[in-house]
């Protein structure tokens, strides 16, 4: 995992250098964007446009050809109708530049691009109707079966074997479940472990797979009003968790980050679950697995944020955004129990939409 002396660093000043030395731009507006391991700016050059410059950890700038993969899967998505940002080529022609800069941990390779910039609001940012949630589900069901027509000479280097955050990885949370030393909800976290141990693992095999985006949070989903009450899906971000899985991962890390800001989590599980189901219903074993995959997901969160804030405390507030809301959420749903929680989401899933 990337460490604090890999997160990019850069001033104001040498991201306007840069701008103008690889794309000839001119900075007239710049501005921070929140970023988990990487370093994000808006950037409104005098030329015209709005961009955002995405500057990655030095850690994962060492995977140049996964960098060109999930960029080359952004304008795939995007030429087949999907909000999905766009790369801007450099003066000469290229999608990406590694750039070697201080940050203050002495010289290091840092790849940048510039991004064109999504409008729009987060999600976390509103009150989800049941629509949006109906939306939220089946554009991700819609973005992974796109993805399975993606071709490219390096699709393979998506087996991302022992990638932390993809749910196939559940188990090597053993490894930092000691940063919950002392906190009563390590024994829960425990329980779903062994638990996907018993109930998940056998089902891989029945699985459908796909390319999964990985994280689609309500931090990297983008909505614009559309009415004076309502509002549509305006931006995909971060594709920095690409990797192969399977659609029934998709949809409950879906779920999952819907939750986060809801005041009916619980209920949150039905609109998602319906608007997957119009582009791809489930087999029974993703049915089964469905509530224990979103409580893994959780615990995913809860325990990587916990070890991210010990590598870097200045970050904590960012780091643990998810992480507040979510530990009562994986609670409840712990304390509800699977039978109770399928009950909520299935029934509300199969109502959904009829007068």
């Amino acid at each position: 995992m990337p460490t604090k002396e890999s997160k990019p660093n850069l001033s104001h000043s040498q991201v306007t250098e840069i701008i103008k030395r690889l794309y000839g731009l001119t900075v007239s507006v710049i501005r921070p964007l929140p970023s988990y391991d990487d370093q994000n700016f808006y950037v409104a050059p005098s030329e015209g446009g709005e961009y955002v410059l995405k500057v990655m950890n030095s850690e994962d700038s060492q995977n140049i050809p996964v960098l060109e993969l999930q960029t080359h899967a952004m304008n795939f998505l995007h030429q087949r109708g999907l909000p999905a940002q766009t790369a801007l080529h450099t003066l000469t022609g290229q999608l990406m530049s590694l750039e070697e800069l201080d940050c203050g941990f002495g010289l290091q390779k840092y790849l940048v691009r510039l991004l064109t910039y999504l409008p729009g609001t987060t999600v976390a940012k509103i009150t989800c109707s049941p629509q949006i949630l109906y939306d939220v589900g089946k554009n991700a069901a819609t973005l992974d079966t796109v993805l399975l027509q993606m071709e490219h000479p390096n699709i393979s280097i998506l087996q991302r074997e022992d990638f932390i955050w993809n749910l196939s990885s559940v188990p090597l949370l053993k490894e930092f479940i000691h940063v919950m030393d002392g906190d009563p909800v390590q024994k829960v976290v425990k329980a779903i472990l062994e638990q996907y141990q018993i109930q998940v693992v056998p089902k891989l095999p029945l699985f459908r797979k796909c390319i999964n985006h990985g994280d689609l949070n309500d931090h990297n989903l983008l909505v614009k009003p559309n009415g004076p009450t309502k509002y549509e899906l305006s931006g995909i971000l971060d594709f920095g968790d690409m990797s192969y899985g399977y659609f029934i991962f998709e949809l409950a890390i879906s779920i999952m980050y819907m939750m986060i800001e809801n005041p009916n989590p619980v209920d949150v599980g039905g609109p998602v679950l319906a608007g997957w189901e119009s582009v791809l219903p489930l087999n029974e074993a993703e049915r089964d697995s469905l509530y224990l995959l979103v409580l893994c997901r959780f615990c995913q969160s809860l325990v990587l944020a916990r070890h991210a804030v010990n590598q870097q405390p200045e970050n904590e507030e960012y780091l643990m955004i998810t992480t507040r809301k979510g530990l009562h959420h994986l609670c409840r749903l712990w304390e509800l129990g699977k039978e109770e929680v399928e009950r909520i989401w299935f029934q509300s899933a199969a109502q959904f939409g009829q007068p």
